[in-house]
């Protein structure tokens, strides 16, 4: 068993794939309190540390050789140095703080190997400029005193991970060890394969949440019947599941979701809907996967988020079956502060590959 720590952790998608591939998972650190209440009331063994990054990187939290592995996806909206200044202001920029806390612990613990999740759009940021220096600051020995990592990255479709929806990801992966990268790639998936023949098969809307029922006021229901893969595969065997209540919606709102048909959107309407979202009062399709569920997925506005045969928004619960949680995971906190958890997720069924990556790199 490999020891891991998880900086901003979320509600814990990235630490759920890990678990799940047999890491344990010694200390995650999370800034927001309610976020990091639904961590810790689904993994009460691990070590929450509520706290902002640049005081747990000041403070001793982390020493040589704290864990095997570090994961996390530091927040990305401070990349914004340019031209020739990004050589010598990129790390030291306060604006970037969030990447520079994650790399600093990263060169104090030395791991065998790291994690980052981030937007794809990371790639072309400034030319290309920014993605080039976080490439050098881990490969360079001088800047990692010593240990330096082998760098692999890949933009990765949740649709190819059986996932119903479109979501796209960059994902960094360094290593002590110098691997072939495309290789142990292949390898991880044949790995799962052998326990989980369907793994990466096509997922649709209907495959995910066809078998819940009505939402409930209290959101709990009665633990369905499995009847797909994808559902068995995210199946517990509690006598009831959590989360599932709907948005209350205005008169308005739902009248206008009475005239959209499945793929529509506010296009069909014969009224000006004030959005900076192209998908706007979309309503999904049953046999097709979702779009990206971000953290809007309970506002007809926020995009293409309609259920395919009812006037509301999707649940909590059908969120989380879309982002690949598994049925016995609790959201806690307000509606909102729920929402945001789910959307801004890394889907378990990706981190459980990403942990079986590490597993056979670790195993070359």
């Amino acid at each position: 068993m490999m020891d891991a720590i998880d900086l901003f952790a979320g509600c814990g998608g990235l630490s759920l794939g890990f678990i799940k591939a047999g890491y344990k998972i010694i200390k995650a650190v999370e800034f927001d309190e309610s976020i990091a209440n639904t961590y810790k009331e689904n993994h009460p063994e691990v070590e929450m540390i509520v706290d902002d990054i640049r005081n747990v990187d000041k403070a001793d939290f982390f020493y040589p050789g704290a864990a095997d592995i570090i994961i996390g996806g530091p927040p990305c909206q401070g990349f914004s140095m340019a031209g020739a200044r990004i050589r010598r202001g990129f790390i030291d920029d306060p604006r970037n703080y969030l990447f520079k806390h994650y790399y600093n612990i990263v060169k104090r613990v030395k791991p065998k190997a790291f994690i980052m999740e981030n937007v794809k759009g990371m790639l072309t940021m400034q030319q290309g400029k920014i993605f080039d220096e976080i490439l050098r600051l881990f490969s360079s020995e001088k800047q990692m005193n010593g240990n330096p990592y082998h760098v692999y990255y890949k933009i990765i479709k949740a649709v190819e991970f059986g996932i119903p929806q479109g979501r796209e990801r960059l994902i960094i992966i360094g290593s002590q060890k110098d691997v072939p990268f495309d290789e142990v790639w292949k390898l991880a998936k044949e790995k799962i394969y052998e326990e989980y023949p369907h793994f990466f098969e096509r997922v649709t809307v209907y495959d995910a949440i066809g078998n819940l029922p009505k939402p409930t006021e209290d959101g709990k229901i009665d633990n369905p019947v499995p009847v797909t893969e994808y559902q068995k595969y995210l199946s517990c065997d509690k006598k009831e599941i959590t989360n599932h209540k709907k948005t209350k919606h205005s008169k308005k709102a739902i009248d206008r979701m009475k005239k959209i048909g499945n793929g529509q959107n506010y296009t069909q309407l014969d009224e000006d809907i004030k959005s900076v979202h192209s998908g706007a009062y979309g309503r999904l399709s049953w046999d097709e996967p979702a779009t990206t569920i971000t953290t809007r997925f309970d506002t007809p506005a926020g995009g293409r988020f309609i259920h395919p045969s009812e006037n509301r928004t999707i649940t909590p619960r059908e969120a989380a079956r879309i982002q690949s949680f598994p049925d016995d995971f609790i959201f806690t906190g307000a509606n909102r502060e729920i929402s945001r958890q789910i959307g801004n997720a890394v889907p378990p069924k990706i981190s459980y590959f990403l942990a079986m990556v590490i597993n056979e790199i670790e195993r070359y």
